[in-house]
């Protein structure tokens, strides 16, 4: 690993790519969600004309201009609209071969922690990286480190030696943290439900957003929990402190997101464990974990017990994500059930979430429950009539029920 000023970045980028490209735009992966390189990534981005950004839920402050297309699987606010927009549907389990092909990185920009022998850590954020790193350098491309001093070192597939980075700049930067929201009634009900289907012992898969912390924050009365999940937040940290957590077993995640304080928690502690995507997110890995439990959210549900989690009005909003692979693996897990919770009522549209049938492509379907603020439908082991009757009776807001139902009544 090469340390150059901040200045000399972008001719050592440049000097690489000379030549490269073979006809085609060169492939930028950098590190997505809370964990972007921006001082990096904006060097790079100052020297190469036109090239395909591919980052995962990309924020705000990405490069965005004419010459750049943003790529992605999962859309991030920094990419949602964007008239360029390639969105490459894949499950997260997936994405790594997208890397090692059509989607061959020349540049990998990634946000590390500083050495610490020999070594330097991926940090918060280890995801699809390492199957990127490593598909740059059987390529012949360049891996760019941004070296913060506030990156917890993380322990697991994100730990790098230095020499697997060829070239890196040092910054002194906190963390972005995403905005900490209160949970409202309804989504504390949903959250409390939600845990009154996690036995004791249980695997859980904790997602970000209000739903997977209200969930955490009501699960902390629980003993033995275990947790195998793509990310987790302050949660997490909630139930570690509240001795909900199984001491001997590791916490395995994929990437972090939170509050400063989880990153100073994380800071190589042994008890967290980022490994690669294609661990975390493989449904036979998910399988095997005891009473798994996945825990996601959904746009829509429809009366067929499909879940859609992606598009809106016929555009994505965000991807697959992790959560076929989830879903899948819970179901064959030993006591495990897969979750879909979501509100009853979309109060900006002022339409139901519960439809008659999904307008928008599926993003999961076979789900053990169905949850709102106004219960929880059953569905496994029922018939599809049982399973649309429990949707309505139990997850629909009461002003969509007689629609539904008349629906239900006319389906053949």
């Amino acid at each position: 690993m090469r340390m150059v000023a901040h200045s000399a970045l972008g001719a050592v980028v440049a000097s690489s790519l000379a030549g490269r490209a073979g006809g085609r735009l060169p492939v930028v992966v950098a590190s997505g969600n809370w964990a972007t390189p921006t001082v990096a990534l904006g060097a790079v981005d100052a020297v190469v004309p036109s090239y395909r950004l591919f980052v995962l839920n990309g924020q705000p402050g990405l490069p965005a201009r004419s010459g750049v297309i943003p790529v992605t699987p999962f859309v991030g606010p920094g990419m949602r609209g964007q008239p360029d927009l390639e969105y490459v549907p894949a499950r997260l389990s997936l994405v790594p071969r997208l890397l090692a092909g059509p989607y061959r990185p020349d540049v990998v920009v990634v946000h590390t922690s500083p050495p610490v022998e020999g070594k330097v850590s991926l940090g918060t954020e280890v995801n699809i990286l390492p199957a990127a790193i490593e598909a740059a350098r059987r390529a012949g491309g360049i891996v760019v480190a941004q070296v913060n001093a506030r990156m917890p070192y993380t322990l697991g597939d994100g730990e790098l030696p230095v020499d697997a980075v060829d070239v890196a700049i040092e910054v002194d930067l906190p963390l972005p943290s995403p905005p900490a929201a209160r949970p409202d009634a309804t989504t504390s009900a949903r959250g409390e439900r939600v845990a009154g289907l996690v036995h004791d012992g249980a695997t859980v898969q904790l997602g970000i957003g209000a739903v997977p912390n209200a969930t955490a924050a009501a699960l902390t009365g629980r003993r033995g929990l275990r947790v195998w999940t793509e990310t987790f937040s302050d949660g997490v940290l909630g139930l570690e402190r509240s001795g909900a957590l199984a001491a001997t077993s590791n916490l395995v995640t994929s990437f972090v997101l939170g509050s400063q304080e989880l990153y100073s928690w994380l800071h190589r502690n042994p008890r967290v464990r980022m490994l690669r995507t294609e661990t975390v997110n493989d449904p036979a890995m998910i399988a095997r974990q005891p009473g798994m439990t996945s825990i996601n959210t959904a746009l829509q549900v429809d009366l067929h017990a499909q879940a859609n989690a992606s598009y809106v009005r016929g555009r994505v909003w965000s991807g697959f994500g992790g959560q076929p692979d989830f879903v899948a693996g819970s179901l064959h897990a030993p006591r495990g059930c897969a979750v879909i919770a979501l509100p009853s009522w979309h109060a900006k549209s002022d339409t139901s979430t519960v439809v008659p049938a999904l307008a928008e492509p599926t993003t999961s379907f076979q789900h053990s429950y169905v949850v709102s603020e106004h219960g929880t439908a059953p569905l496994w082991g029922a018939s599809h009539r049982q399973q649309a009757e429990a949707i309505v009776s139990h997850v629909a807001h009461p002003k969509a029920r007689a629609e539904l139902a008349g629906a239900l009544a006319s389906a053949p």
